[in-house]
């Protein structure tokens, strides 16, 4: 069995007591970072803070005793470490580099407890390019060192001043290169300018003809509002004007049909039957007009009270359930417990049995159900029925005035009963939501809170 060769971390050591040693220990600590792999710009600053350093413990301390170390065994990249060992204590055991940038040109600089020795220590990454540092490569690092004779401060005041000289070329051509970036800069800048300010007047531009805009809206939203309230008016005064004499026809019609006055033929029961018939229709146009007008103008003011669903949907069940067409049953569920929510109990009634008459009216077989449900606080009323159905497409456009399924050919209708439903469950602060399908049937929903709007 081969037992494993300890690592010796050791690259160099060497001594600084004199002015000259400073010179000596920048110039090996250049050589070490290169031989360990540290590239050009990293040496020079580690031999620079290394020199900065030595001059100051030479100062205050003496001198110091330094070591160069290669660091393997932590987290994250090995790293190049130089002890430097006062020959005195520090004042205060701390160490402050009379050059604030000194700091800056390593990866750490600070002052550790060795063994019980105060320590000046700095370190600095190796970069991952850099070659393996075996032990088998340690060894040849530090046997080249060791062969390596240091030059004389000549010759290193000579290298620093290349080094000067090269980092002063390197200065020159990035002001020089920053020189042009701040031409192209001050260049774009004047562009950027040149178009703020153009957008800028095309924004004023655009301005001026959104409040002209806007003024022309709102001019067209005033004779939008006056002929609403004109169309309102003719309609309330033309519906006034024909309910007395619609009324009168109904009432004669009666009065020729009654039995105590003088018979009349077959033909003349028909006739009169359908002139009762067209104006029971025409009265029926005229009394939803009155409502659509009422609701349009806002003076439809809902009676909030308490309203029992029972005696609405068992009065709803005795007055329509005489419309129902043989073959179609109407079905009206009693509401669940309590039953009750705040709401105008006779507009809640109109729209109810508007939706009932409108499903007993396009369902030729099958049921039209009224049903009631709570859900988080709002009440569901459902009016579903096994008629023709409704296209999605034509899901809003029923709740306009006048319109009508195409192809529906069922009489009677107008076209007012669902729009004034809409806008009566509005009132009444719900919504009211349709799910059909041609073939399917129709199912209208007032969603409604339970206590009011």
């Amino acid at each position: 069995m081969t037992t494993p060769v300890p690592v010796d971390p050791l690259l160099l050591r060497m001594t600084l007591r004199i002015e000259h040693d400073i010179f000596l220990v920048r110039q090996r600590g250049r050589e070490v970072a290169a031989a360990v792999g540290l590239e050009h710009q990293d040496q020079v600053r580690l031999a620079t803070a290394l020199s900065e350093v030595a001059r100051d413990l030479l100062g205050v301390a003496g001198g110091a005793d330094v070591t160069f170390v290669a660091v393997l065994h932590q987290p994250g990249p090995p790293s190049l470490r130089v002890d430097l060992a006062p020959l005195r204590p520090l004042p205060d055991g701390r160490y402050e580099p009379r050059s604030g940038a000194v700091a800056r040109l390593v990866d750490m600089l600070g002052v550790v407890d060795r063994r019980g020795d105060t320590v000046v220590r700095m370190s600095r990454r190796v970069p991952p390019s850099a070659s393996a540092l075996t032990p088998e490569r340690l060894a040849e690092l530090r046997a080249q060192l060791g062969r390596t004779a240091p030059g004389s401060a000549l010759d290193e005041l000579a290298l620093q001043n290349q080094q000067l000289v090269a980092a002063l070329d390197e200065v020159r051509s990035q002001r020089d290169e920053l020189a042009v970036l701040n031409e192209e800069l001050q260049e774009t800048n004047r562009g950027v300018l040149a178009l703020y300010n153009q957008l800028t007047e095309e924004l004023e531009e655009t301005n001026r003809g959104v409040v002209a805009l806007y003024a022309e809206l709102d001019e067209k939203s005033a004779q939008l509002r006056s002929a609403s309230e004109a169309k309102s008016r003719f309609l309330a005064n033309v519906s006034h004007e024909l309910r007395a004499p619609v009324t009168a026809i109904i009432g004669l019609t009666r009065l020729l049909a009654d039995s105590a006055s003088d018979p009349l033929t077959a033909e003349q029961t028909r006739q009169v039957g359908l002139v009762r018939s067209s104006a029971t229709d025409l009265l029926s146009l005229v009394n939803e007009l009155l409502d659509l007008t009422k609701a349009e103008s806002g003076r439809l003011e809902p009676d909030w009270a308490e309203v029992d669903l029972r005696a609405v949907f068992g009065q709803l069940r005795g007055t329509l359930r005489a419309l129902a067409k043989p073959g179609v049953e109407l079905v009206v569920e009693e509401p669940p417990a309590p039953g009750t929510l705040r709401s105008d109990e006779v507009l809640l009634a109109q729209v109810l049995r508007n939706l009932l008459h409108n499903g007993l009216k396009f369902t030729e077989r099958g049921e039209v159900r009224l049903r009631a449900e709570v859900r988080e606080g709002w009440w569901r009323l459902s009016v579903s029925d096994t008629g023709i159905g409704i296209d999605p497409e034509q899901h809003e456009r029923i709740f306009e005035e006048f319109y009508q399924v195409p192809g529906s050919s069922r009489p009677g209708g107008t076209g007012l009963g669902l729009p004034y439903a809409r806008r009566v469950v509005r009132l009444l602060g719900g919504t009211l939501e349709l799910d059909s399908e041609p073939g399917r049937g129709s199912t209208f929903r007032a969603i409604l809170p339970t206590g009011g709007a």
